[in-house]
């Protein structure tokens, strides 16, 4: 059909074409995937549009890519797969983003309309598949249903409490001439808490004389940290993060005193039996945390301020609790704290309890003081934040590495501590650094892994190397996967059934990538390979060698408490 006005060719909009708009139409910059059969008409539009795609090697590297660009910058990250074996490789990465409530959409390609159903070549139910943990999945039949459909999957994956979305397109929904039907954006609105809750709240905080601020991943989420900030100070409160809130609050910062459960300090553990109130914003009391629920925090009242209405009680039963956004509950209790004055008297009993927890973290500065001079994790860590300087960000792994830098590592930046942490998903933190690289390209990022969880995701390198990505990582290489390895020490008499590990020489595998490395070993100097690390251009390998046999302190099982944890393991676990 000739268009006389314009003389140029009308063409209908294609089901790909529509999909591309709507990206465009939500802003979206960058798209991590990897193509097929099925989602080749898409990838066949994709050129015509100003959209980066970011070629993987790995569809399960493309969800965790997303995921870490979606972490560091707030926006929806986005990833692409085929049918088959492409969609069910992203599955791990949405299950990641679901545990942390990182907002993401998943685009896959289906088989054709009349072949699904039939057990088609690379057909899998992956909106079935998938429910169990994404906010929402759809299956688009409906070419016209195409781009409202793509336009309120990032609306859902943003909107109170974020998670990923998955976007199922047959083939030939794709190639299919299509309009939109009229599509409006929802009109989100957050509710302001309800003042009578806030109000006690805001009276628990006011009364309690060995208060704790517990914060999570949501202060981050929602963009809350001056308001946590305020609310320390003005009350004099203590600080404590979960391991997905680390970076919410400085580390620097005095009322800072560290993050809980089964891997944090021993007086951040205490800290919380003895406490008589838990104000907690933005988290959802993980196992990890609580140990046994019915030890946990048992002489406190609980302030559970959540987004997600779901969360209150399930695992805690609170006294007080708030479904909000954490930025409009704390904004709303910081009314009530408007004057710093002491009028229920609690301020000398608050400076004492302050005292009494740096008291309890006196013995656990003095072991990692002496440990910082030694060859071993915390001197890397030292090393690497002296390098890179305040403006890195660090994304981890998850194992023991995992936990060392949590610990070490001090935070004083806003959102740069990225790690997966509900779900644990080894071999996630070298493509979501790729994300992260490319959110922030002119910013420091390092990755901290394990030499397991490295090799699960390491044909990355490529991609990596493809872009001039300014990646430094560091391996910690005990040659065991050595978190379960620990386990077995302690809880299995040492059988170390199937946890020894081996992998390439680093150094030679880095060069085959046309990449920088160096293998670090007890005796060499630390901090001179990481400076070195650090002024090379593009990504750069170290390869430290750690014993073998080093461990994380503490480690409480699940169903034992911290005194019970002290009274069975001793000094070691953070002493007595």
């Amino acid at each position: 059909m000739e268009n006389t006005a314009f003389n140029v060719e009308y063409k209908p909009r294609t089901g790909s074409e529509a999909m591309c708009e709507a990206l465009l139409d939500e802003g979206v910059e960058y798209l991590f995937g990897y193509p097929g059969g099925a989602i080749m008409p898409f990838y066949d539009a994709l050129p015509d549009y100003p959209l980066k795609h970011v070629l993987v090697r790995h569809e399960q590297a493309a969800a965790h890519a997303a995921d870490g660009y979606a972490r560091a910058t707030g926006r929806v990250g986005v990833c692409v797969a085929t049918s088959g074996p492409g969609a069910t490789n992203i599955v791990t990465g949405l299950a990641t983003a679901q545990m942390d409530s990182v907002p993401l959409v998943a685009i896959t390609g289906q088989v054709g309309r009349p072949a699904l159903g039939k057990d088609s070549f690379q057909e899998t139910n992956v909106m079935g598949m998938t429910l169990p943990f994404t906010k929402h999945s759809f299956l688009v039949e409906d070419p016209d249903e195409l781009y409202p459909t793509m336009r309120r999957a990032f609306e859902i994956a943003r909107s109170g409490r974020p998670g990923p979305v998955l976007i199922d397109v047959p083939k030939d929904v794709q190639f299919a001439a299509c309009n939109d039907n009229g599509y409006r954006r929802l009109r989100e609105v957050q509710q302001p808490p309800a003042g009578p809750s806030l109000e006690a709240a805001a009276a628990l905080l006011k009364k309690a004389k060995r208060p704790l601020i517990l914060a999570g991943h949501g202060v981050i989420l929602s963009g809350a940290e001056m308001e946590l900030r305020l609310l320390a100070e003005r009350t004099g409160t203590p600080v404590v993060t979960t391991l997905l809130g680390i970076s919410a609050f400085p580390e620097d910062h005095p009322l800072y005193i560290g993050w809980p459960g089964m891997h944090g300090a021993a007086s951040v553990n205490r800290a919380i039996d003895k406490s008589d109130l838990l104000f907690a914003v933005g988290m959802r009391f993980d196992d990890r945390i609580t140990g046994a629920v019915n030890k946990f925090a048992q002489n406190a009242k609980i302030v559970h301020i959540d987004v997600d209405p779901s969360e209150l009680g399930k695992v805690i039963r609170p006294t007080v609790g708030i479904a909000a956004d954490a930025k409009l509950a704390l904004r709303g209790t910081l009314g009530h704290f408007e004057e710093t004055e002491d009028r229920d008297g609690c301020a000398e009993l608050r400076s004492q309890w302050r005292e009494e927890i740096a008291r309890s973290q006196e013995q656990e500065k003095r072991r990692e003081d002496q440990a910082r001079g030694e060859y071993g994790p915390i001197r890397i860590m030292d090393a690497i934040k002296a390098a890179a300087g305040e403006e890195m960000r660090l994304v981890t792994d998850v194992g023991q590495h995992q936990m060392w830098a949590a610990q070490f590592f001090e935070f004083t930046k806003h959102n740069s501590h990225i790690t997966s942490g509900g779900l644990g998903t080894m071999g996630f933190a070298l493509p979501a650094a790729m994300g992260v690289a490319f959110a922030y390209p002119d910013e420091p990022v390092w990755v901290v892994a394990g030499d397991g969880g490295f090799q699960m995701n390491i044909q990355e390198l490529a991609t990596i190397r493809d872009f001039g990505l300014n990646i430094k990582v560091a391996i910690l290489n005990n040659g065991y996967l050595g978190m379960v390895r620990q386990w077995q020490q302690f809880f299995h008499n040492r059988r170390y059934s199937e946890t020894p590990i081996s992998g390439p020489r680093y150094e030679e595998m880095a060069a085959a990538y046309g990449l920088s490395g160096r293998t670090v070993r007890e005796g060499d100097d630390v901090e001179a390979a990481v400076k070195w690390a650090q002024e090379q251009p593009g990504c750069t390998i170290l390869d430290f060698h750690i014993d073998p046999e080093a461990n994380v302190f503490p480690m409480i099982p699940s169903g034992m408490s911290v005194n019970e944890m002290i009274e069975e393991t001793g000094a070691a676990y953070g002493g007595a």
